[in-house]
């Protein structure tokens, strides 16, 4: 396998929190599966928790090149922690195609937070030929 793609993305935290305050469970369930979901709010730090998760989704489309438009919807990528605790990504609908369009087979992801910010970078790998 080789890297062809990254992604980095860095969000503030009140910004996520002022989020749910002003759209609640429309702007939750809009971003977030209910993967997601559950580990946030089986967490103290919810809001960080949301955060690192939304850093982690814009640090992928980064790394796939996109953004965020067109049919791309936020639930499209995944991210749940692995029996070790380890961030894993598993990607759907219309961000699944892309990456496969451009050869990519595994995206591996990083993601820390601190009360006002999480950042996430993101790794794509192809197979070598």
């Amino acid at each position: 396998m080789e890297i062809v793609a990254h992604g980095i993305d860095l969000v503030d935290c009140p910004r996520i929190e002022d989020m749910i305050k002003q759209h609640g469970e429309r702007f939750i369930n809009r971003v977030f599966t209910a993967s997601e979901q559950a580990y946030a709010d089986s967490n103290k730090n919810r809001a960080e928790k949301l955060a690192g998760r939304f850093a982690a989704k814009e640090a992928i489309l980064k790394l796939i090149g996109t953004g965020w438009r067109g049919k791309i919807a936020w639930t499209d990528i995944e991210i749940v922690n692995n029996a070790s605790g380890q961030p894993e990504v598993t990607l759907d609908g219309e961000v699944k195609k892309l990456a496969e369009g451009l050869g990519i087979k595994h995206i591996s992801v990083s993601i820390t937070h601190t009360a006002n910010f999480a950042i996430a970078s993101a790794v794509a790998l192809a197979e070598t030929t």
